[in-house]
């Protein structure tokens, strides 16, 4: 069945573990024993029927204070389509956690709560969606019950939104009018919006094309090099085949096919592959001649090859309580390959607000966003974010205490106006 992987983000109470705690229930996706734990917990806090945040809000803290910390993924199907939904958290200290969920995502639902409108976190998520190659977007105007279903506000809000999306770049999206806490245009049509003659979310879900994301070039990231057996074979055909490595790894674009040339990189060295086993993406494969490949290298299309280059000019989403400036000394870990590297320069610092960027800026603070330039140990082999996901984004670790403290997409382009 075609999967469609989906996030939702917005600010802190805009409802978005209420939202999908409502799409799960609404589907038949809920076993009863989670329900009758979610109704037990909601009578013990002194409320009525089930309080559907707590269908996500799986961690203890997360349910002590009553907001999202860490991604909760959660899957359900429909006669149409299956999902993976992130549930990503509001709160500006775990933007972090929005940058993970989003980044396996096809759509990105933001949620915006009919009586505030789009606020600070609104306009970030969407910037951050828009980066990670998000090209689809639903901006889910929530708790309309609140605002008496007023068509003017929800016009309103979606004016705003549109300006902000065309700055973005993003040229897909789907306001709805809803109201996660009764159902309203979640699954089924609302009786209180028979202005809006569009879709419910849930149909929307099942009816838009999912984004082609496969990268037709061979790139395969080598994570292990698996010896030949001693004494297996001869020395032709299947004996010699039988001596020969194998490199097995994830497939990060194409597929892999006897007598394809191809080049390891970033030694530049070629050769022919002489035989493939398992299915996409864990696959392994061997080449014709002996060729010093190690864990971390990448094999990739002799004639589609990706650009080597020790320079890593990125959009860099900031993580990390101490900033990043030029002269910073991190790590950076891009697909199988974790090498050491300096930032030389921050060419600038996103106003998420505004969209425009900082040409001044001289260092990225947490939650921050911005245009930084690497120079890294070993080059490393990019494709473009937009073309290859995998092959695009690395993640920034702090060198002594081994903290994930970046994102980083490559060539991802420039969210300002």
């Amino acid at each position: 069945m075609e999967l469609l992987r989906f996030a939702t983000a917005g600010s802190v109470d805009d409802g978005k573990s209420t939202l999908i705690g409502r799409l799960l229930h609404d589907t038949k996706a809920l076993f009863d024993d989670v329900i009758d734990a979610v109704a037990a917990t909601t009578a013990r806090r002194g409320g009525e029927g089930l309080d559907l945040a707590l269908v996500t809000d799986g961690l203890r803290a997360e349910r002590e204070q009553g907001i999202t910390i860490d991604v909760a993924y959660r899957y359900f199907a429909t006669p149409l389509r299956s999902f993976i939904i992130a549930d990503t958290p509001g709160h500006v200290q775990y933007t972090r956690n929005m940058v993970t969920g989003a980044s396996t995502s096809d759509v990105a639902v933001i949620l915006v709560d009919a009586r505030h409108g789009l606020r600070e976190q609104s306009h970030r998520h969407a910037a951050l969606s828009a980066l990670l190659g998000i090209d689809h977007l639903v901006l889910a105007v929530n708790k309309m019950d609140l605002v008496d279903w007023s068509q003017a506000r929800f016009h309103e809000i979606t004016a705003e939104f549109a300006v902000l999306a065309a700055k973005l770049g993003v040229s897909m999206v789907m306001p709805i009018p809803l109201c996660a806490l009764d159902g309203g245009n979640v699954v089924d049509p609302s009786p209180h919006t028979p202005w809006y003659q569009g879709p419910s979310l849930l149909e929307h879900l099942e009816t838009l094309p999912v984004p082609e994301r496969a990268h037709g070039h061979l790139r395969l990231p080598v994570q292990l090099v698996i010896k030949p057996v001693l004494g297996s074979g001869g020395g032709s055909g299947a004996g010699a085949l039988a001596e020969r490595r194998w490199y097995a790894g994830s497939l990060a674009g194409g597929t892999p096919a006897v007598g394809d040339e191809v080049v390891v990189l970033p030694s530049g060295t070629r050769s022919r592959i002489a035989a493939v086993e398992g299915h996409a993406p864990a696959v392994r494969i061997q080449l014709e001649d002996e060729l010093d490949v190690s864990r971390g290298d990448l094999i990739a299309s002799a004639h589609l090859r990706p650009t080597v280059e020790p320079h890593l000019v990125a959009q860099v989403a900031w993580m990390n309580d101490k900033p990043l400036r030029a002269g910073s000394h991190v790590l950076i870990k891009h697909a199988t390959r974790t090498v050491k590297a300096v930032a030389t320069v921050v060419h600038d610092k996103l106003d998420v607000t505004t969209l425009v960027a900082d040409i001044d800026a001289t260092e990225l603070q947490l939650n921050e966003i911005g245009t930084v330039t690497f120079l890294t140990a070993l080059p490393l082999p990019v494709d473009p974010y937009r073309v290859n996901r995998t092959m695009g984004s690395f993640i920034v670790i702090d060198e002594v205490t081994n903290a994930t403290v970046g994102a980083g997409m490559v060539g991802a382009g420039s969210v300002s106006s």
